[in-house]
């Protein structure tokens, strides 16, 4: 399949990722692209004067749009279902739905044949995600976890670092990921849909990176959290401290939150700091950005620069699709990171340290 031209298709607009996904996809030149948004709602984006997130590079003008006006502004094509667009034969999907609903897609897309990029997290409960892996190894399908921050070129660099062994061997990590409220998508705050707040939108994306760093297990989590932050708007949890102890050892705290507030300049940022017997490394993966004040009304100004983490993601899995090596992070990865967070809402249901193999089942 190398040089081929590839179908991808994009199953769900629900995700705010989804634009940036639509946009990256259509502006390669080897790729035609698809979507299908059936329960999509015009007008269920967002709010006036919001700041676009990072990945909504056709701008805050579409952020507000869902099914085929979506499609449209953006110059892609459209089917009316997901039966439809896996008719139209694509070799990939990116599931971009509401996390409860990943199952049920890719379990569709692995009986299609089709290979999958689907959001993180992988799903919301064990029991999902078991059927997920199940289902991509029984169609004999790649399926990778939508983790863009381990694309950039900070982390590469510290790969090669680890790898070279000039860090020695990881002893600590501390990782923070906060960010805006999520109010261009209702569903993000609805644990019946997003499988629950704070800890499931942001702890996966520092557990990814921990994973990719190390290659260990993680082995027990304590966790609190609390609602204090949009208590008014918010049905879970809006901030929480997360402590994940590995198999190596190691030890990684994690804070994650909507704590940005809605007038930031920017919708948040992931910072790592990793410790070793070697040495330090600290990395403000959104960092670099042009800062000012808009003439219009005063407000900050925040233009990020650098590469696009979603594009470089993007070229991996289709690189994957046409040589059928398998990408990273897998599903296994997606299991692992899912583990964490399940292990971080039953320990804050019982208010003690809970062992991931507690959560898990198999």
């Amino acid at each position: 399949m190398s040089g081929q031209r590839l179908r991808v298709g994009v199953l769900s607009f629900a995700h705010t990722h989804a634009i940036s996904y639509l946009s990256a996809l259509s502006a390669m030149p080897d790729v035609e692209v698809r979507g299908t948004d059936p329960d999509g709602e015009v007008g269920a984006g967002v709010e006036a004067g919001a700041p676009a997130h990072p990945a909504s590079t056709a701008g805050a003008d579409v952020g507000s749009l869902r099914g085929r006006a979506l499609a449209e502004a953006l110059g892609v094509g459209y089917e009316e279902s997901v039966a439809d667009l896996l008719a139209w034969g694509p070799d990939a999907v990116v599931v971009a739905s509401e996390n409860a609903r990943h199952r049920e897609l890719v379990e569709a897309a692995a009986t299609a044949g089709v290979h999958v990029l689907c959001e993180k997290p992988l799903a919301t409960s064990w029991q999902d995600a078991v059927a997920i892996r199940n289902a991509v190894e029984r169609a004999e399908v790649l399926l990778m976890v939508a983790y863009p921050v381990r694309f950039a070129s900070a982390f590469r660099r510290l790969l090669g670092t680890a790898g070279s062994g000039a860090l020695g061997e990881v002893v600590s990590v501390r990782g923070a990921n906060n960010g805006m409220l999520p109010a261009t998508r209702d569903w993000f705050t609805d644990p019946a849909l997003s499988g629950g707040g704070a800890l499931a939108d942001h702890v996966v994306h520092v557990a990814d990176l921990v994973d990719a760093l190390t290659g260990a297990t993680p082995v027990s989590v304590t966790a609190v959290t609390n609602r204090v932050l949009h208590a008014d708007r918010a049905r879970a949890e809006t901030a929480g401290l997360v402590t994940v102890t590995y198999d190596s050892g190691a030890v990684v705290a994690i804070d994650c939150s909507w704590s940005r507030p809605d007038t930031a300049p920017a919708w948040g940022g992931l910072t790592l700091d990793v410790a070793g017997t070697g040495g330090t490394v600290s990395i403000d993966f959104f960092g670099a950005a042009a800062r000012g004040l808009r003439a219009a009304d005063g407000r900050p100004l925040e233009l990020r620069t650098g590469a696009d983490f979603d594009t470089a993601m993007l070229d991996h899995f289709l690189d994957a699709v046409r040589t059928g090596v398998r990408p990273q992070p897998d599903v296994g990865v997606g299991m692992r990171t899912l583990s964490v967070v399940l292990a971080a809402q039953e320990s804050v249901r019982t208010g003690r340290t809970v062992r991931v193999d507690e959560v898990t089942d198999g």
